[in-house]
């Protein structure tokens, strides 16, 4: 393939390389030929990855969801970029590399190929740019699985954010099942017959999330008669070895509860070494891994709650989604969440209040919904 550096000018308005009409057409149609063999989730996968791909000028953010949303615009808008057919050819072959459509790989992979025999060229990596094959991304195609247990007595606006939480898991295409004012017992019965379903499910599960909004202290949830149940016992339930349904698959947990006393100088308040198996050859995991856990507030500090607006972090995630949808890593998107909270003013009885979300992680790769 021909490099066409002289078919090639630089743009004053926006520093990019701009071909001739000719070979704009040519290179279009090529990436946008690929693009139409892609499915609706790897197209959406594609634009993740494209954020990241070491070559400049990136793609940025915001011209991705303006420009990107069908194949010709997104085709368009990668020639715009990377005129040079080399160019265009490597970041279609590490995308592509990272959706492992290897059957679409060899159209672009010959000119990459001639491109690094040619002109020696630096590649410009940042530190947290994901290495190919290194981190990937967990198959929810399987059946989405959440568990809701909400206590509505004492706690205004608890109605509201169980409307809020139904919403945002139909939009992530979970079906649910929910668990209102229960006593400790009531409680433990439920979510272990939850988890059993797991377990015992003919369909393949992707994916479990457990919404737990309470009022609370540390480590415990209070049930609606000031019962407290441990956090932990409950986390166990689903580790590797209690529930080999979701081993390997992300587990992921909303606390919406206090988990202390302590105020963050606001509205309403809750209540307040590894071996390896070489004989046979069997893989081992820990026995907890794949978890994903998000809490309201810092240890030992209250959680905030609306009697009328519902829970800070709940109603955050609401309109987050509602801003972004699903285009990004579940960790990313409770970031967003989280400097929406932090920044945000409360008060508690006119006293200033500020929290921050706190995240705890055992993911080994990218959730996305």
């Amino acid at each position: 393939m021909e490099r066409g550096l002289e078919s090639c000018r630089r743009s004053e308005s926006n520093g990019l390389w701009a071909p001739r009409i000719t070979a704009v057409e040519e290179l279009q149609s090529r990436v946008q030929e690929t693009l139409d063999l892609l499915s609706p989730q790897e197209l959406s996968n594609f634009r993740i990855f494209l954020k990241s791909v070491d070559e400049e000028p990136r793609v940025t953010p915001l011209r991705l969801e303006l420009e990107g949303k069908s194949t010709k615009r997104l085709a368009r808008l990668l020639v715009q970029h990377y005129c040079e057919p080399a160019a265009a050819s490597r970041v279609l072959t590490k995308v592509l590399q990272q959706l492992r459509r290897v059957d679409l790989l060899q159209r672009w992979q010959d000119a990459t190929a001639a491109e690094d025999r040619g002109i020696p060229r630096k590649i410009l990596k940042r530190s947290y740019d994901c290495v190919d094959g290194e981190l990937d991304c967990y198959d929810l195609r399987g059946k989405r699985k959440a568990f809701i247990m909400c206590v509505e007595k004492n706690r205004p606006g608890a109605q509201r954010d169980i409307h809020l939480m139904e919403e945002w898991l139909g939009q992530c295409q979970f079906e649910h099942t929910q668990c209102i004012d229960p006593n400790k017992m009531v409680l433990i019965e439920k979510i272990r017959s939850f988890r059993d379903g797991l377990n015992e499910s003919k369909d393949d599960v992707g994916c479990c999330l457990v919404t737990l909004m309470s009022h609370g202290e540390k480590g415990f949830i209070k049930m609606e008669d000031g019962e407290k149940v441990s956090l932990e016992d409950i986390f166990e339930m689903f580790n590797n070895k209690n529930c080999p349904a979701l081993q390997e698959k992300p587990k992921i947990f909303i606390i919406q509860a206090c988990r202390g006393e302590r105020r963050d100088t606001g509205v309403e308040t809750d209540d307040e070494p590894m071996e390896s198996d070489d004989i046979s050859e069997r893989r081992r995991l820990p026995t907890f891994s794949d978890y994903f856990i998000i809490y309201p507030t810092q240890a030992d500090h209250v959680a905030l709650r609306h009697p009328r607006t519902g829970s800070v972090m709940i109603e955050a995630m609401s309109k987050v989604f509602k801003q972004y949808g699903n285009k990004w890593h579940i960790a990313d998107f409770f970031t967003k969440v989280n400097n929406r909270v932090v920044h945000t003013e409360f008060h508690l009885h006119e006293e200033p209040i500020k929290v921050s979300l706190v995240m705890e992680s055992t993911l080994t790769k990218f959730v996305y919904f």
